[in-house]
């Protein structure tokens, strides 16, 4: 398989995003990790029924891995900042070593909220702001480099940062900044490989469940088609560099507004729904979603990528990702998690829900049973 090559003297966005070479069939050997996210509402849980069953839907960042069946996978949390009341951020990192909290997602690098993390240990999936992309994008390696410096590492050390989230949710939510979103990840890996951390710290981009046209049957997994001229290259450059796929998905909005197909029982992963895909049975939402993704990508010609969808409650996608339980399609794989979201953030727009996600509350207390070990 022939590299993505970028000539470090040009621009990024010299770059021809339809070269043959991006969009090439192939069987990748090496499975491309991916993040998916999930959600409930706070205010809907404590009217909910099921919150008396001590079962609790989320929105969830989860990163596949290539890990044996028996080894226990990461479990992180997502730490947004949209909120006016929020504790001091070394109040918060002494909340995620209590409860052994040891991996997050920041969806900005916000120095204030950087510096605390300095030298905890704790591990670190970094977000590039949408706006910022088109300066990544069409600069050269040298304006990465000063925004790596200048924003992340001048505040935490190289040895913390797992991930950069480029952008969120481009390609639909926001597709004004959809042609930077490849230049500005080829950009970040080019200045990560300058700085020797290119094989360590890995580049993504975030993007919305709604990037697929077709999700059930699982086995109907397709991209939207108006999408493949974006996607097939990112794909291609996942795949060449071993990145992950960032997935956001929202269980609680598919629930509700899908009640006449999505049973209460099968998004809850009780044992009384399951749905026949040909040779391989599914009893959960989760399972069908993330393999509605697996699907995907195999039309495409990644036959190897792992794909995860977390439309899920927190307690059970926490114990699959620990049992390391897979899919129907991918089975025995290791699942990394992100739970979203660490406190409620009051300043979020949108609908009343989007601002009650908060696993714990402004007082460190827990919204409801959660364990994380």
């Amino acid at each position: 398989m022939q590299k993505l090559r970028i000539d470090k003297t040009k621009p990024i966005h010299d770059i021809n995003l339809n070269n043959n070479t991006l969009q090439t069939k192939f069987k990748p050997t090496n499975p491309i990790p991916i993040i998916s996210l999930t959600e409930e509402s706070y205010e809907q849980r404590r009217r909910h029924p099921t919150k008396q069953m001590g079962i609790q839907p989320f929105l969830f960042s989860v990163f596949l891995l290539l890990l044996h069946s028996t080894a226990a996978a990461p479990v992180g949390i997502c730490y947004g900042i949209v909120a006016n009341n929020l504790p001091p951020a070394s109040n918060v990192v002494n909340l995620l070593k209590s409860n052994g909290i040891s991996n997050i997602r920041l969806f900005n690098a916000d120095p204030d909220t950087l510096k605390p993390f300095s030298g905890t240990g704790i591990q670190l999936m970094i977000g590039v702001p949408n706006e910022v992309l088109p300066s990544l994008a069409t600069g050269t390696v040298n304006v990465s480099l000063d925004w790596l410096q200048s924003n992340i590492f001048a505040y935490v050390s190289s040895d913390q940062v797992r991930y950069i989230a480029v952008g969120n949710e481009v390609f639909l939510k926001d597709p004004f900044y959809t042609p930077y979103v490849l230049p500005s990840i080829i950009s970040l890996y080019q200045a990560l490989q300058i700085l020797g951390l290119a094989d360590k710290i890995k580049v993504s981009s975030p993007h919305a469940a709604s990037v697929l046209s077709s999700s059930s049957p699982p086995s109907t997994g397709t991209f939207d088609p108006y999408l493949r001229s974006v996607m097939v290259p990112y794909l291609q450059f996942l795949e060449d560099h071993g990145s992950p796929f960032l997935l956001n998905v929202y269980p609680y909005i598919s629930y509700i507004r899908n009640k006449q197909y999505i049973s209460l029982d099968y998004a809850l992963f009780g044992s009384g729904t399951t749905v026949q895909d040909g040779a391989l049975t599914y009893t959960n939402l989760f399972d069908a979603s993330v393999d509605a993704f697996v699907w995907a990508m195999e039309r495409e010609g990644f036959g190897g990528v792992a794909v995860v969808n977390a439309l899920a409650y927190n307690n059970n996608v926490i114990r699959r990702a620990r049992n390391s339980v897979g899919t129907p399609k991918r089975p025995g794989v290791g699942v990394e998690v992100f739970v979203f979201d660490l406190f409620d953030e009051n300043l979020k727009s949108g609908d009343e829900y989007e601002r009650h996600f908060g696993i714990f509350g402004l007082d460190g207390a827990k919204a409801y049973d959660l364990s994380f070990n």
